[in-house]
């Protein structure tokens, strides 16, 4: 599984891959957060919080990590590499894991330098250091649970075509019908649309981004992963 990790991160870094990730995804944050003057603008905000930085990062993340995972088998594919990846001593799940953290790790490197907002919000705060530390480490801790799933639903969206671009479409698709569209058809739905929400993404975000851990919220992207995770190997297998 190492071998197919260190391989396909360097892979991200052999092309302008992670450059792009990382720099437009630090590029967004900074203008929204910092230089223009708009609603997310954390100077005009009036208070020291994060709030509108945890609120920019899933919808960036929802068109940056499939343009990450897109190439993932979709390349093998095309390039016939995939057979000669089969006939390694590896296991279908050590691949696909191999693969998962390595685009996982590169979204982990994203979100690494934003934690000088943190420091920036700290230092802004009246008095000094007036921050809602549970709020923002559970908002970290929700951003990254977040990143996991769109990561295995890209991965997942890779196995089903050679075609990168559409790979890259059906994972955009997939993810922002988990991320918004349930909780929108729950809100139209009536008296089940309580139950419908529950399996969208964003509840259980809003949840653990309050600062309060709930194993429930845990449970939940853990479980949504692991089915992505699962399907995805489950396709390799049936190549």
């Amino acid at each position: 599984m190492f071998s197919i990790l260190k391989k396909e991160f360097n892979s991200f870094f052999a092309s302008p891959i992670a450059y792009l990730v990382i720099g437009v995804f630090l590029l967004i944050n900074g203008l929204f957060l910092w230089v223009l003057k708009d609603d997310l603008n954390i100077l005009n905000a009036g208070f020291a919080d994060l709030n509108n930085y945890f609120y920019l990062a899933p919808w960036l993340f929802l068109f940056l990590i499939p343009a990450i995972t897109m190439k993932s088998f979709a390349d093998e594919y095309t390039t016939g590499t995939i057979e000669i990846l089969k006939t390694k001593p590896l296991t279908d799940w050590q691949i696909v894991l191999g693969k998962f953290i390595s685009a996982l790790l590169l979204v982990l490197l994203a979100i690494l330098p934003t934690l000088t907002y943190v420091y920036s919000v700290y230092n802004l705060g009246d008095p000094l250091g007036n921050l809602d530390t549970g709020s923002i480490l559970g908002s970290y801790l929700g951003l990254i649970f977040l990143a996991a799933t769109y990561t295995s639903i890209g991965l997942y969206t890779s196995t089903l075509s050679n075609n990168q671009i559409v790979a890259f479409i059906l994972a955009v698709f997939i993810s922002f019908l988990m991320f918004v569209g349930l909780d929108v058809i729950g809100d139209t739905t009536g008296d089940n649309g309580f139950l419908i929400q529950q399996f969208g993404i964003i509840e259980h975000y809003k949840s653990i981004s309050r600062g309060v851990i709930d194993t429930r919220d845990i449970i939940y992207f853990v479980s949504i992963t692991f089915f992505f995770l699962f399907i995805t190997k489950q396709q390799l297998k049936n190549e």
